[in-house]
């Protein structure tokens, strides 16, 4: 397994044993071998420290039968049931692990690893999930309504070991603010989730992965996945063994995403704007800009973004509560503090090494469909060829495409071995 080496513990020497086993005292002789014996006995059992695994409980075990039932709640319903055939039952932990935040202090985070019920050799998956606003659905609290209890556990009865993030904000640190759409913060996170589920399995003998991994998500999962691989392939390349990546409706172009955003008229949707409002607040956070919000939103908009915050009912089209100035700074150039913010998150101008396929809806009025388009573009100038490739789906929206991604993800992670 490509992973990073520890270092077993070394056996303190005894000092001048060998003058003492010349001694006549009989007693201390005999408790210096019964001492070396229990030190040989340590050093074959003894499993090196964990650098990143802080605990693991298990959360369920569920058969194949107790399984099936959720193909459907994972948009995979009798129209797939010949294409996908479930195999193994489910074992689920959540696993706690060491991480930073965004401002680089040590915290502790949490998520998912579901292991299939086999001794064969299998493949992992690190299965970032989409948005969420209750903290009851974060992938480590396996609520029914959660893409860990449906999807993410479909994925592992097929025969995947499957590792869900949390993410900073949720499950063990929910006492934190959620790094909602910051590509640093979602990448680590996920990264050290990772390396915790590797030091699971190295405790747990019954565990047999056979190094593979796989990347995916959906949506904010789409981007932290892709933010992920970014990650990865700059920063540890040789780390793990990684196969193959699909990310789906992920908003990986945040600077013209932002700006279509501001420039155009949208759906009205409240739920859709919400998210955009997180981004927005969340930026405004993390990279200390700490603006008064009337610098960002007029009335009648202002008074309940102040009180609700990224949950305000907001039905008009998103462009409509900003002020006149600050639109102008993004659209103009000139708001350089915010717009440097923005394009910190970009994360599709760049040559993936590893086999890469998007999914989106062109029809997305959620998450447009440009962030895809333009990754795909920018990834093909920078020489990608054949290793990304984007599947558009014609008339299809944000939720009425992940059906496709799921059995596309599924196609490329049974083909690329």
């Amino acid at each position: 397994m490509k992973s990073l080496s520890s270092n077993s513990p070394h056996l303190t020497p005894l000092p001048a044993v060998r003058s003492i086993l010349f001694r006549s005292n009989l007693p201390v002789f005999f408790l210096i071998l019964v001492f070396l014996a229990g030190c040989k006995k340590g050093s074959d059992s003894t499993t090196p420290e964990d650098k990143y695994l802080v605990s693991s409980s298990l959360v369920g075990d569920f058969t194949k039968d107790q399984l099936t039932p959720r193909l459907a709640a994972a948009g995979l319903g009798a129209q797939y049931a010949g294409l996908i055939q479930l195999q193994y039952g489910v074992k689920a932990y959540k696993l706690v692990y060491k991480t930073k935040n965004t401002d680089g202090t040590d915290i502790q985070a949490s998520g998912l690893l579901l292991v299939p019920t086999t001794p064969n050799a299998v493949a992992m998956i690190s299965q970032q999930h989409g948005t969420i606003f209750n903290n009851a659905q974060a992938p480590s609290n396996y609520d029914p309504a959660s893409e860990a209890y449906s999807f993410s556990s479909v994925f592992s009865a097929l025969g995947y070991i499957i590792a869900c993030p949390d993410y900073i904000g949720f499950g063990e640190s929910n006492n934190l603010p959620h790094t909602y759409e910051h590509r640093a913060g979602l990448a680590q996170a996920s990264l050290d989730m990772l390396r915790a589920a590797r030091e699971f399995i190295q405790r747990d003998k019954s565990i047999n992965w056979d190094s593979r991994l796989y990347l995916t998500g959906y949506s904010e999962g789409g981007f932290a996945t892709m933010s992920l691989y970014k990650k990865m392939q700059d920063e540890v390349p040789t780390e793990f063994n990684l196969k193959a990546v699909t990310c789906g409706a992920g908003a990986y172009d945040k600077t013209n995403f932002m700006k279509a955003l501001l420039s155009q008229k949208t759906h009205g949707v409240s739920d859709y704007n919400d998210t955009y409002l997180w981004v927005l607040l969340t930026y405004d956070r993390i990279y200390g800009l700490n603006r008064p919000l009337s610098s960002y939103f007029k009335e009648p908009y202002l008074t309940e973004i102040t009180a609700k915050r990224e949950r305000a009912t907001i039905n008009v089209s998103f462009d409509e509560i900003f002020t006149d100035a600050f639109k102008q700074g993004v659209l103009n150039g000139t708001d350089t503090a915010f717009l440097n913010a923005v394009a910190d998150n970009n994360v599709y101008d760049w040559k993936p090494a590893t086999t890469l396929w998007l999914y989106h809806g062109d029809a997305d009025q959620q998450v447009f469909y440009l962030n895809s388009l333009n990754a795909y573009n920018a990834m093909q100038k920078q020489g990608a060829g054949e290793t990304v490739r984007l599947f558009t789906l014609p008339g299809k929206g944000h939720p009425t495409s992940i059906p496709d991604y799921i059995l596309g993800s599924y196609t490329l992670f049974s083909t690329v071995k």
